[in-house]
């Protein structure tokens, strides 16, 4: 069973990228904060895209109460569903520590 929540929260767009606040039940959010899942699978109904960020607070469905715990990750990739075993209409995002480097971007020491 998915630990993903249906109840949609909210998404900002920036010029670039996207800024989105995610729902993640406590067992899916320790292990994202200790880095041992550096992904998510959820419904697509965001339109996520590589460089958006993702705020995630940690929810308790049982409760239905925010813990305040928040962490800040960053797509670094997509697969979209209806290939690779994943339902259509949904994906697995890959979740960075750092922000993408803007395009054209290749060398760190430049930014």
């Amino acid at each position: 069973m998915s630990r993903y929540t249906a109840s949609p929260m909210s998404t900002v767009t920036t010029a670039r990228h996207r800024t989105h606040e995610l729902q993640l039940w406590p067992t899916c959010f320790a292990a994202v904060a200790a880095g041992t899942k550096p992904f998510d699978v959820r419904e697509n109904d965001h339109d996520f895209q590589v460089g958006d960020a993702l705020l995630i607070r940690e929810y308790d469905p049982d409760t239905s109460i925010y813990s305040g715990q928040t962490l800040l990750r960053w797509v670094s990739h997509v697969l979209q569903g209806g290939e690779f075993g994943v339902a259509a209409g949904w994906c697995v995002l890959g979740l960075g520590n750092l922000q993408p480097l803007p395009p054209g971007i290749t060398d760190t020491r430049l930014w």
